[in-house]
């Protein structure tokens, strides 16, 4: 990755941190659940709430790290309107990113700001700070309250 696309997907990251997106918690909610990570104390608590066989509004909650808190904010803006085998197969898709043998082929055209979580992968231990959010999303749409 050239240094002008790693910084400005460092920037997005810090930007979804700072100023996260649908930060709060949704009432009425169809599922929600948290997640931990406690090898570095992360929390967050995601809400979903579906209609209509789709996802109607996603938020969290919850403290950790600027990768856990950008991670949930550019999940939340990515759901709305799918439906939750589609949100299943793009946590899956962030999975898969974060720990393949290859580097993933990303641009932010294409991929959109998920994209600049594939940084990541050059920090194992953040990994898991980056999927924190994913992994509860996905208790939360099997309507799990973990």
């Amino acid at each position: 990755m050239d240094d002008h696309l790693e910084q400005l997907y460092q920037e997005i990251i810090l930007d979804h941190s700072k100023r996260p997106r649908h930060e709060r918690e949704l009432h009425p909610c169809t599922g929600r659940s948290e997640g931990y990570n406690p090898l570095c104390g992360d929390k967050v608590t995601v809400f979903v709430r579906e209609e209509n066989g789709k996802i109607a509004e996603a938020s969290f909650v919850g403290e950790g790290c600027a990768i856990s808190r950008a991670s949930a904010s550019i999940m939340t803006t990515l759901l709305a309107g799918l439906t939750p085998e589609q949100a299943h197969a793009k946590a899956h898709e962030i999975y898969e990113m974060l720990t393949k043998a290859e580097d993933p082929a990303l641009d932010l055209v294409e991929n959109g700001e998920i994209a600049a979580l594939a940084g990541v992968r050059k920090f194992p231990a953040r990994i898991k700070c980056a999927t924190l959010a994913w992994h509860a999303l996905e208790d939360a749409l099997h309507g799990e309250d973990s």
